[in-house]
């Protein structure tokens, strides 16, 4: 079997979409908690606890939930990109080549998302 006609190609660029997806969920999660420890740090504090989040905490977890956000979109884009470029005897029969996207871009919908109630929530 030639090199250019071997279906693992798409299932690499799988993987390594289905690893970005991983990544971007994990810093979502960090984000999440750098964004919370804030408040845990507020509640700490009873003299501060009704104070409004825009420490460095707050910003810090928005920008990290927002860059994973962003880098799901890239690699969603990247694996397109990717996916376009092969033969059709290259994609194994049967194989839906949009699950891994459909994946990949409910990461960054709910992120956004998340990022968004967060900081309506702050005000």
């Amino acid at each position: 079997m030639d090199d250019a006609d071997d279906p693992r190609i798409f299932f690499a660029a799988e993987r390594s979409l289905l690893a970005w997806n991983r990544t971007c969920l994990a810093m979502m999660g960090f984000g999440f908690v750098i964004e919370r420890f804030g408040l845990f740090l507020r509640l700490m504090d009873p003299m501060h606890a009704h104070t409004p989040r825009s420490g460095a905490s707050f910003w810090v977890g928005m920008a990290l939930m927002l860059f994973s956000s962003a880098l799901a979109c890239l690699s969603t884009i990247s694996f397109r990109n990717i996916v376009r470029r092969l033969m059709p005897h290259q994609i194994p029969s049967g194989r839906f080549a949009g699950l891994a996207l459909i994946a990949n871009l409910g990461v960054a919908v709910a992120g956004l998302a998340l990022t968004g109630y967060l900081a309506m929530a702050a005000q």
